[in-house]
């Protein structure tokens, strides 16, 4: 099967930006402020698409994006595609920035101008769900606690959180089926401590 022109040339821009990111591992400051120029550019259009109704946003998350690269570049392997690992952290920090942007939107929904609903109805269990299972995750160790809140709870595919986390993509789904085990049986460990 042959390459389409347009398949070679992602391919080369591919390993044009590792090599340029590995020389800038290996100590090469200028080979990397060339990867995060290059990469920036790319970045921006993966952005640009994705926030095309708000365009004024791409540059603050561009900035946020190249910092998580940045943070993240000792978690690179040469052996895995720069793209993957890139677009995991992209992905990350876009579902971070949709977040955010539902909680602003949130706080302008004509639905909280009705001051009479404010004191009608309590509600306490979503928030002292979310704070049981905080306590819950954090009993756990980071390799069984943190695929499960990448994957089951922030919806990422295993390999970006492969990605994200420097674990490999089997480690992470044993992170997963551990990790919940241990979890059935703290619940069950504080079930019956409240039973007796």
């Amino acid at each position: 099967m042959q390459r389409t022109t347009s398949q070679q040339m992602l391919i080369a821009r591919e390993a044009q930006l590792q090599a340029l990111l590995l020389r800038g591992l290996d100590g090469n400051s200028r080979a990397y402020r060339e990867f995060l120029g290059a990469l920036g550019s790319h970045l921006r259009a993966f952005l640009g698409r994705r926030l095309s109704q708000r365009p004024g946003e791409v540059e603050d998350l561009l900035q946020e994006v190249l910092l998580a690269v940045h943070n993240a570049r000792h978690t690179y392997r040469a052996d895995q595609p720069l793209t993957a690992w890139v677009q995991a952290i992209a992905r990350y920090k876009l579902a971070d920035h949709f977040r955010a942007f539902a909680r602003r939107e949130a706080l302008h929904d004509p639905l909280l101008d009705d001051e009479q609903e404010l004191f009608g109805v309590e509600d306490h269990e979503p928030a002292q769900a979310s704070r049981d299972l905080g306590k819950l995750l954090c009993q756990l160790p980071d390799k069984q606690r943190l695929p499960i809140v990448h994957v089951k709870l922030e919806g990422l595919s295993v390999e970006e959180t492969a990605s994200l986390t420097g674990l490999s993509s089997a480690a992470v789904k044993v992170g997963i089926h551990r990790g919940l085990k241990a979890l059935a049986t703290i619940i069950r460990g504080l079930r019956n401590h409240e039973d007796q």
